[in-house]
């Protein structure tokens, strides 16, 4: 892999169910202050208006995004709230001929993984500094995703905060159909990858997932963490002191 990246082109409601929160009107996350470092706010200037997609109202053309050959399609992985990027890097460098779409609100973690980007030479992989609920509805055409990360969301551990969390089912039903059917040759729909750290929220996480028609999960229940997604040093520690980390793979039927 080259050490610069090739230059891309800039380019009837009802009431939900008890519990249960529509995602365009309670957010599962607090946009905080952060302090965006240095090498982070070089990496902006620099990379940013190569890899990073401005938010528009109107669908992306992903093959013209990724400079792919129309012939050849490349499926595309969505991964909601990346935090700094280190997990999103890793896994766009083992899978190069995939295409990446990374979403986060916070600008450092913006910063993080673009300089990931332009110290790794990673061509597959672009960023949208927005709302995912937003850019699912406004930026991507149902059907198109061959995959979801959502890796160690906020957990939002009081029980009054828990119509926060990201994994509901309005949300995971939204979510099943921007993901690639089953097909009629066999091919394997399009799979939701979550992980967490928080027991409660995992068991959650597996009930509503669970609970999704047009889902399957690929396990019993929690999935062996699959070999692409990076253990990270919180986890580590996590690991060593005795906690738990419970990841979950379902693909679409």
């Amino acid at each position: 892999m080259n050490d610069t990246p090739a230059m891309p082109q800039s380019s009837p409601t009802t009431a939900p169910p008890e519990g249960v929160a529509y995602p365009k009107t309670i957010k599962s996350y607090v946009t905080r202050a952060g302090r965006t470092t240095t090498g982070q706010a070089k990496a902006l200037q620099e990379w940013g208006p190569l890899y990073v997609l401005p938010f528009r109202p109107e669908p992306l053309d992903l093959d013209a995004t990724f400079q792919r050959d129309p012939g050849h399609p490349a499926p595309t992985i969505l991964e909601i709230g990346f935090g700094m990027g280190d997990a999103t890097a890793h896994i766009a460098a083992l899978m190069p001929e995939k295409n990446f779409i990374g979403c986060e609100v916070h600008e450092p973690g913006v910063g993080a993984l673009l300089k990931h980007i332009g110290e790794r030479g990673l061509t597959n992989l672009r960023i949208v500094q927005h709302d995912a609920v937003e850019v699912l509805d406004q930026m991507l055409q149902p059907g198109s995703l061959a995959g979801v990360h959502i890796f160690f969301p906020d957990p939002w551990h009081k029980k009054r905060h828990h119509k926060r969390r990201l994994i509901q089912p309005d949300f995971v039903r939204k979510l099943t159909g921007f993901l690639r059917p089953l097909g009629a040759d066999g091919k394997p729909g399009g799979y939701l990858h979550c992980a967490t750290d928080w027991q409660p929220y995992a068991e959650q996480m597996l009930a509503v997932l669970s609970a999704e028609p047009a889902l399957r999960n690929t396990a019993t229940d929690y999935a062996p963490r699959p070999a692409y997604r990076p253990e990270t040093k919180f986890e580590r520690r996590g690991l060593r002191l005795g906690h738990g980390v419970w990841d979950l793979v379902f693909e679409r039927v």
